[in-house]
């Protein structure tokens, strides 16, 4: 007799812990919860291949507004066109492979935060300051993309 009344309790020991656990979770979670890191990090991911991709238009437009603002002879501003498109290109590009590592590395912070009054800032600054082609905050994601690596401002 005494073996079954030992099964019993040990049978109901995971499930009491499992309901507690669970009743903690859903009366721990504030309502003020925020989803910045994980909206950031989803937004990483999305759109890091879209940089990517605008690369070379971004790269063209960022060479063609530094030539037409700085004061250099026409020789260096011709000089200059080709190999500062391909350099500005592979900058462009690389930095887009950052943002997507950006984005996967907040991930799992960004799920365990997401329950939480708490944020993580960026990991990746650029993203949040540098000018972009497009640039729309929804609730859902933060449409940012075609960014101007280089030139972000401080």
């Amino acid at each position: 007799m005494e073996k079954r009344s030992t099964r019993r309790r040990g049978a109901r020991l995971p499930a009491g812990v499992a309901g507690l656990l669970a009743g903690a979770l859903l009366l721990a979670s504030p309502a003020s919860a925020t989803p910045e890191t994980l909206k950031r990090s989803v937004g990483n991911i999305i759109q890091a291949p879209i940089d990517m991709a605008l690369s070379p238009v971004v790269a063209t437009r960022t060479v063609y507004q530094n030539l037409r603002d700085i004061d250099d002879t026409v020789g260096v501003r011709i000089a200059y066109v080709v190999p500062g498109i391909a350099w500005n290109t592979g900058v462009q590009a690389m930095a887009a492979v950052i943002r997507e590592i950006t984005g996967l590395l907040e991930l799992v912070p960004g799920l365990g935060l997401f329950f939480l009054d708490a944020d993580l800032d960026p990991l990746y600054a650029p993203i949040e300051r540098g000018n972009a082609l497009v640039d729309v905050d929804t609730t859902f994601i933060h449409w940012k993309f075609g960014i101007d690596y280089t030139t972000v401002p401080f």
